[in-house]
């Protein structure tokens, strides 16, 4: 091998390995320092969170319950301002009812919230005065599914939901130091008081999409199954189809 030649291939290795990290980089993901937590009490708007991640809240988002409202929370570099919507106008959701309107939600009832280095979600309750957080600690969030302000139907009829889901990232199943997408994606429901959390899948399952039905209501979920136990879905591992019933959402049950 020419001197040329060994050179090259130094170069091409160090551009690759450069690529590499510029990916992690500007990819969503925790590491494990950063999902350590400690206990903040100094302040209501404080998030239960880690010394060693820099975060923000984001906005107030109006849910259908009347006393319900929900804060996003993000992970920002530690420079950055963490008042990153400072500079936006002041907003107001302009009211109107009118009973013939109805709203076309990406699930009937249900809007939804895509993350992108979306960390926690924070529950207000406006009637105790409580702030509470889906999760006690960080984690990555990919959709929130809450109950959507606007009136919508479904086969013509009136649809209101009360529950909030969440399809997330919150463990390092593949035990590679970090927590992104390659790790197994859970779904969990919440009750819309925020006082209990349930895990609508096996714990050997990661999320890979869903679909709806809308003749009966249902929310189809595809999930690899980790047959090699090794915190991922490979391509070889099968994919299984689970439903749930959006009406009364419980653990999910295995169609196929």
């Amino acid at each position: 091998m020419t001197l040329k030649t060994i050179f090259s291939v130094a170069l091409l290795s160090i551009l690759i390995a450069c690529n590499d990290s510029n990916k992690v980089k500007k990819s969503d993901y925790l590491t494990l320092e950063e999902q350590e937590v400690i206990e903040n009490n100094d302040s209501i708007n404080t998030i239960i969170t880690s010394t060693n991640l820099t975060t923000t809240s984001n906005k107030v988002i109006l849910t259908g319950l009347d006393s319900i409202r929900l804060v996003s929370m993000y992970k920002i570099k530690p420079e950055s301002d963490k008042n990153i919507n400072y500079y936006e106008d002041s907003s107001y959701y302009r009211y109107h009812d009118k009973s013939e309107d109805s709203y076309n939600y990406f699930m009937p009832g249900l809007d939804i919230i895509n993350g992108y280095n979306l960390i926690n979600i924070a529950h207000y309750n406006l009637g105790n005065e409580k702030t509470s957080f889906l999760f006690k600690k960080p984690v990555l969030i990919k959709t929130v599914y809450y109950p959507g302000v606007k009136k919508d139907s479904l086969l013509k009829k009136p649809i209101q939901r009360d529950y909030f889901m969440v399809s997330v990232y919150d463990e390092d199943t593949n035990n590679d130091t970090l927590i992104n997408k390659k790790d197994l994606r859970k779904l969990y429901h919440f009750d819309k008081f925020n006082t209990k959390k349930t895990q609508l899948l096996p714990s050997d399952y990661g999320v890979i999409k869903s679909t709806y039905d809308y003749k009966n209501d249902i929310m189809y979920i595809y999930a690899k199954h980790d047959s090699n136990k090794n915190g991922t879905g490979d391509k070889n591992e099968a994919m299984h189809i689970f439903w749930i019933d959006l009406n009364d959402p419980k653990e999910a049950k295995k169609m196929l």
